[in-house]
């Protein structure tokens, strides 16, 4: 069984990830702190070859996936939230679209293949540098299992939703989202900033 770590402790900014950028990723030579020519903030700057170290934000990428008005979700069975539910989502690849992403991780992680419908939710979650893409999408011929980072995985209707074992914020409120809006079969976008005093849930 993996090991449980508590990473409330383990918290890395972009911040102490710019500052611990000591050497550079393209030479290997040192590394200083500037602001480079046009730019207003710090960054680490290669004292060599002159490569500006940027951090920017990670884009995870998920899926809503309904069937006969039920949701699929997975029991993680890797930290962070280990034994949590969580809906299909993982980091972006170079290379691939926000949707192939999203189809990419619902297959790794739910053995599942979806039809996706449409942009559905989008988080800002500034304090850890992330941003969260959810897109509805349908599960095709119903079919699902459990992958390498996943316990199990189960359609669940709206009064079966474990609420108090959620993984993260962001699932819960798309969520939400979701059991309102098929109030009125209105399904618009969804964009939200969590994890900041705009967001007290979060």
């Amino acid at each position: 069984m993996m090991p449980k770590f508590n990473f409330s402790v383990m918290l890395i900014t972009p911040l102490s990830l710019t500052m611990n950028m000591n050497f550079c990723v393209i030479c290997g030579h040192k590394t200083t702190e500037k602001i480079p020519l046009g730019d207003h903030q710090l960054r680490r700057v290669c004292t060599d070859c002159g490569n500006i170290h940027y951090i920017n934000p990670k884009v995870i990428c998920g899926a809503l996936v309904l069937f006969e008005n039920k949701v699929l979700m997975c029991r993680r069975a890797i930290e962070p939230r280990y034994g949590l539910w969580t809906l299909p989502a993982g980091y972006m690849e170079l290379f691939e679209t926000m949707e192939q992403g999203a189809a990419r991780e619902t297959r790794e992680e739910a053995e599942a293949e979806i039809d996706i419908e449409q942009l559905y939710c989008m988080y800002n979650i500034p304090r850890i540098g992330q941003i969260y893409v959810l897109f509805k999408a349908n599960l095709i011929d119903g079919e699902f299992g459990a992958g390498e980072e996943t316990i199990e995985s189960r359609l669940f209707s709206e009064d079966e939703i474990p609420w108090s074992e959620l993984a993260f914020p962001s699932v819960e409120h798309t969520l939400r989202h979701y059991f309102e809006d098929r109030k009125t079969n209105q399904f618009q976008m969804h964009l939200e900033t969590l994890g900041s005093r705009l967001d007290h849930t979060g």
